[in-house]
């Protein structure tokens, strides 16, 4: 197994808690976001992965290039420990709340939309900055929401073993810290992040262990 991954990407951070939840062996290849203009960018990595985004992984025959397809995949090929619950309704809520992070949080604070806000639209680092602060907040309250207002929240996301939903808030709650985003409105995301990262799982999977965190 190869993960194409850069070490403060959070959608390449969950692939990694989800891999070592698994006790998968895998191999780290780095992709560097900024050198060179982008190793992403180069014709040879978009050879793996079209998009020219991390994370990319390779098993066998398998190339996937979306962070919550991997993980899915993972859960369906190495079941145990099921990073999904059982039923129906429940599997729902573990999705709605990892999408809202995934696709309603991460994508406007992506690299790639930070660029262009300072490269096309001529913003400077404060309001480059301010932009980040103001989606990742607004969009961690509503989670918080989800999260505080849920008979089904536990010690995790969801009952008292981590979960998809997991994988994606911790990345997502390391990305706000960097950023300096107040976190005072969700103490119960506070809560379940300091729980995670209890975990040697979590704890391997963060930016600062990876290879290439020194590069």
């Amino acid at each position: 197994m190869k993960l194409y991954s850069y070490f403060r990407s959070s959608a390449a951070y969950r692939v990694r808690i989800a891999l070592n939840l698994k006790g998968l062996d895998y191999e780290i290849i780095p992709v560097h976001l900024l050198r060179n203009g982008g190793e992403q960018l180069s014709d040879a990595y978009r050879r793996i992965n079209p998009a020219g985004l991390v994370p990319t992984f390779v098993d066998d025959a398998a190339t996937i290039g979306q962070s919550l397809a991997i993980v899915e995949y993972l859960d369906e090929v190495h079941p145990q420990p099921a990073l999904l619950p059982l039923g129906a309704a429940d599997r729902a809520r573990v999705r709605a709340i990892a999408q809202s992070i995934a696709c309603d949080i991460h994508p406007l604070n992506n690299m790639r939309v930070l660029k262009y806000l300072r490269n096309e639209l001529g913003a400077d680092e404060e309001a480059k900055n301010g932009w980040y602060r103001h989606w990742t907040e607004h969009g961690l309250r509503i989670v918080e929401r989800l999260l505080a207002d849920s008979p089904a929240t536990g010690l995790y996301c969801h009952g008292d073993q981590p979960t998809i939903a997991d994988l994606c808030l911790v990345p997502q709650v390391y990305n706000a810290r960097r950023f300096d985003c107040n976190l005072d409105d969700c103490p119960t995301i506070v809560r379940i992040d300091a729980q995670c990262n209890t975990l040697p799982a979590f704890q391997k999977a963060a930016p600062d262990r990876q290879p290439d965190a020194q590069a």
